[in-house]
């Protein structure tokens, strides 16, 4: 979970469902959670929006190094896809 005092962290969490990959089942996940397990099987399920974890200079601080790291990996591969798509 985001740092209690970030500035950039929404102050009405949304909700988003996923289908989570190895089992199929419906994910909720709050804009404010960086990974959410199902309830189903335990596969870990991340938050692929990112938001502020992009360009926020306290982002490592907040998520932490390692999740930090694999966030900005996925966003790399998002931007990718992106560019391939288009």
């Amino acid at each position: 979970m985001l740092m209690d005092g970030c500035q950039g962290k929404p102050r009405t969490p949304t909700i988003k469902e996923k289908t989570c990959p190895q089992c199929g089942s419906i994910i909720e996940i709050f804009s404010i959670d960086t990974e959410v397990a199902c309830d189903h099987c335990g596969f870990i399920a991340y938050n692929d929006d990112l938001s502020c974890v992009q360009w926020c200079q306290y982002a490592r601080k907040c998520v932490g190094d390692e999740m930090y790291e694999h966030m900005m990996q996925i966003a790399s591969l998002q931007k990718q896809k992106k560019e391939g798509a288009a």
